[in-house]
């Protein structure tokens, strides 16, 4: 997820409840790390999960008017 100086914190602690299933706390951790250092990972899936997560959350942001972004990374396991 990528930080943005126009979504509200408390939506993006709620977008990491609802969607990525964090606690609270742990919600509210991510959030913290995704204003001071630009991004957080939100959760390991695979591809398709992971494409789904990205358009469910954006698809939810602009509902609510929110320009916040999410975007997705392969990463090999070598």
């Amino acid at each position: 997820m990528l930080n943005d100086d126009y979504t509200p914190m408390d939506f993006v602690v709620q977008l990491l409840v609802e969607f990525f299933h964090h606690s609270e706390e742990v919600a509210t951790r991510l959030m913290m790390d995704i204003h001071h250092k630009g991004s957080a990972i939100c959760g390991i899936y695979p591809k398709d999960i992971a494409e789904s997560k990205v358009m469910q959350v954006e698809t939810h942001c602009r509902k609510h008017g929110h320009p916040l972004c999410c975007q997705y990374e392969r990463h090999d396991d070598d």
